[in-house]
């Protein structure tokens, strides 16, 4: 009986398993998204060696609005949809601030809150401002909204189209719970 039970074992793991990913959508290591309302269709990496999202930003400069630290940024890119080079500035409150160590070295980076649509739903999301004209994404979507998403699958690429109407879900920043584990 007990060699039954370890031969059912993996396929009962793989059923929980099926079970458990169909209450949250799986997506890819790379899926397309839009910047809402803009509509710019891009291409993500979803990367879980990331904590916080990052999106191309090129002439970024806070400044003080009514007593507030506010971003002003350029985000130029090529839209997926059209083919087309796309060009916009942006004026955001400055979410919060971060420090960024990697390989390069040590860099001070604002935040903004960004909507994107992944699949049918919108997403208000915290994004760093980083100059990213030499990366293959334009976008980069870390740990943080990782776990607002769903799961990542990282075999798969392109497993949901962009599809967002003035009518879709919109799940705000401030609504959603971080994993547990996160911390900057």
């Amino acid at each position: 009986m007990p060699r039954l039970t370890l031969a059912l074992l993996p396929a009962l793991l793989l059923l929980a398993g099926q079970t458990f990913a169909a209450d949250r959508p799986v997506f890819g290591w790379v899926e397309k998204t839009t910047l809402e309302p803009w509509g710019v269709e891009l291409k993500a990496k979803l990367d879980s060696g990331a904590l916080t999202s990052s999106m191309h930003a090129t002439d970024v400069e806070v400044f003080e609005k009514e007593g507030d630290d506010w971003v002003r940024f350029t985000v130029d890119v090529r839209d997926e949809a059209s083919g087309k080079k796309m060009q916009k500035t942006f004026e955001k409150p400055r979410y919060r601030k971060v420090l960024i160590r990697g390989a390069g070295g040590v860099d001070r980076r604002p935040v903004v809150l960004m909507n994107l649509c992944m699949g049918n739903t919108v997403y208000e999301e915290q994004f760093t401002l980083n100059d990213r004209s030499d990366m293959i994404y334009p976008v980069l979507l870390g740990r943080r909204t990782l776990s607002h998403l769903g799961y990542l699958d990282v075999t798969r690429t392109f497993t949901h189209s962009p599809d967002c109407d003035e009518g879709s879900i919109v799940k705000l920043d401030k609504d959603q719970k971080d994993d547990k584990d996160i911390d900057d």
